[in-house]
């Protein structure tokens, strides 16, 4: 459970963490957050979440709100403070409070921000990974900026809930030309019949994961080719083996596409080694 929350420079215990009645991110989505897997009590891939926040930031014309080495302090304490080995650690910047307006704040406002820290149960992920997941596709009815990693998430929300519904783990969003984007917390991949690995490619329409930029590097490492273009639901249900990747998920087999068992119902044995592999290639951030 977390304990502890750091809000706007307090480490707060949970219950009084909180932040303005008008702020923007509460009231307009105006805000930004990262996701970062903790393994052993350390933040892996940092620096490309870090980076990846900047970017945010920056298209948003949101002002960073401190310097790189006083994030780095913020999470590792919140890490610490929490007593998190294996987990994650959520970060969220919002333009700040002010009086309720559409148009950006006038005078200068200071950015919320809000970081806390949460275990995971110990092997709970390689679990659900021996077993794999399924997915259910899903129109995909976001904004046209899906590369900035906003807290705009309701068509996520709605998506995940319909999944559940169906006894999924996931949804894969499909645009208007039939191509599945990503998921909706992930981003998607399959290997076709052939044996190559097919992902979106980096554009408008989906978030550059840091998961997948890595997990690119640990294809490269192993003579692997990826194929980065769109592919369509079809083409995902007559494939050989299917997963996603996340910071929350790193790579984890789908089985089933909308009820339908890709391969022979079971996790990819491609996959399985990927997911093995990924931690020996991740940036494992010490103290």
């Amino acid at each position: 459970m977390t304990r502890v929350v750091y809000v706007n420079g307090r480490y707060l215990p949970y219950a009084e963490a909180h932040v303005h009645a008008e702020d923007r991110g509460f009231q307009f989505a105006d805000a930004v957050y990262e996701v970062c897997e903790v393994l052993g009590g350390c933040l892996v891939d940092e620096t490309r979440h870090m980076r990846r926040l900047a970017r945010s930031l920056e298209e948003l014309k949101i002002a960073a709100p401190m310097t790189a080495g006083a994030w780095s302090l913020v999470l590792r304490e919140i890490i610490r403070r929490n007593r998190v080995s294996n987990g994650l650690v959520y970060l969220q910047v919002s333009r700040g409070a002010g009086r309720r307006d559409f148009n950006f704040p006038v005078a200068q406002v200071r950015p919320t921000v809000v970081c806390l820290a949460r275990s995971s149960a110990a092997g709970k992920g390689d679990s659900a990974a021996s077993k794999g997941i399924g997915v259910k596709t899903m129109p995909d009815i976001r904004w046209g900026r899906c590369d900035i990693k906003t807290v705009m998430l309701l068509p996520a929300v709605l998506a995940k809930e319909a999944a559940r519904a169906e006894a999924a783990k996931e949804a894969w969003l499909v645009d208007a030309h039939g191509f599945v984007t990503e998921g909706a917390s992930s981003n998607a991949w399959i290997v076709d019949r052939d044996g190559r690995l097919i992902t979106r490619q980096i554009d408008n329409a989906i978030l550059r994961g840091v998961t997948r930029t890595t997990l690119i590097d640990v294809l490269q490492r192993q003579g692997l080719k990826v194929v980065e273009r769109p592919f369509t639901v079809e083409e995902a249900k007559a494939a050989r083996e299917a997963f996603v990747t996340s910071a929350t998920n790193v790579v984890m087999p789908v089985v089933s596409i909308d009820g339908q068992p890709i391969g022979n119902g079971f996790p990819g044995l491609l996959t399985l080694k990927l997911r093995a592999d990924f931690h020996a290639v991740a940036e494992i951030a010490e103290d």
